[in-house]
């Protein structure tokens, strides 16, 4: 019986159908899983913006109930409205309207300081200025300390005991800040001038505290150089930014905020317009938008009709 004759089919050339069905399968699978990534947690995304709004209204969200008014809107920071656009309201920060007893009281501590220590403001080591909100007492570093050093010089000790003798009693806060020129400095006790303005600014504090200031009305803050008041370009700017500057706020609001930025960074006249402008209503600071694609955006809250006409 003959044999059956094996035929040849030569090379197969269909052996990337395999690979393809692989890559189509892993596309696939990856796909589904951007899909699943993408997709919006509701519970997620409410807790989120209960969070959200927490921080911006201030508002304790175990104690509020979610309660919804009649005209859309509901005590849980939302609106509703039509569109998908809601207002998260910024929380309110205001100074009250200045106590006329307060503000004669400061007027009556600077007027005293500038009779007592006229010699020295002649000589440029004091220098006493002051608004409504707050009284500043700047003082040149050179009379107080020695150079590189936080330690006072016996100069220091009589003068902070005077200014001390003025404070004493009262219920003001006092921040006392510290500020330096822009020459290094690297030292073991002061490896920069942060170290050093703040143990200048402590040091005064010390001694105030030493004379008879209650201490708990006192804090200590150290800018280094960072925020000069004068050109640290020539020898004469560099001297006065060395300085030690005890300010006297009218209440602890104006303390934290004026200790924030600095004394001399704060405007007088932009802080008047809290009280020029009272009833002002202030437009909220943020606002949430959701856009057609269903993505929630937040941007600075622009102005309605009303707010732009009383601009």
């Amino acid at each position: 019986m003959p044999r059956r004759q094996q035929i040849d089919s030569g090379p197969r050339n269909d052996r990337w159908v395999i690979s393809y069905a692989d890559f189509i399968t892993l596309l696939f699978a990856f796909f589904v899983v951007m899909y699943a990534i993408s997709s919006v947690n509701e519970e997620k995304y409410k807790h989120l913006t209960e969070a959200l709004s927490g921080v911006f209204v201030g508002v304790d969200q175990g104690k509020k109930e979610n309660q919804t008014s009649t005209d859309g809107s509901s005590n849980s920071g939302f609106g509703v409205f039509t569109g998908g656009k809601t207002t998260i309201d910024a929380p309110e920060i205001t100074i009250s309207r200045p106590d006329q007893k307060e503000t004669d009281a400061l007027k009556a501590l600077r007027e005293e300081m500038e009779v007592n220590f006229a010699s020295l403001i002649d000589e440029g080591q004091i220098k006493v200025t002051g608004n409504d909100l707050w009284l500043s007492i700047e003082l040149r570093s050179n009379y107080l300390f020695p150079s590189g050093g936080a330690l006072p010089d016996a100069a220091a000790d009589s003068l902070l005991d005077a200014i001390a003798q003025m404070l004493k009693g009262k219920q003001n806060p006092i921040h006392v800040e510290g500020f330096t020129d822009n020459q290094k400095i690297s030292t073991d006790a002061f490896p920069s001038n942060w170290e050093l303005s703040s143990a200048r600014a402590a040091a005064v504090v010390r001694l105030l505290a030493y004379f008879g200031v209650e201490p708990e009305r006192m804090a200590a803050v150290g800018y280094g150089e960072y925020q000069p008041a004068y050109s640290n370009r020539t020898r004469e700017g560099q001297r006065l930014n060395r300085r030690v500057l005890i300010v006297v706020s009218r209440d602890e609001k104006v303390r934290r905020t004026v200790s924030s930025f600095g004394s001399q960074q704060v405007s007088a006249d932009a802080v008047s317009t809290v009280f020029a402008n009272p009833d002002k209503k202030e437009m909220p600071a943020i606002e949430q938008v959701e856009t057609d694609g269903g993505d929630v955006l937040f941007r600075q809250a622009e102005p309605d009709a009303s707010q732009q006409e009383e601009r």
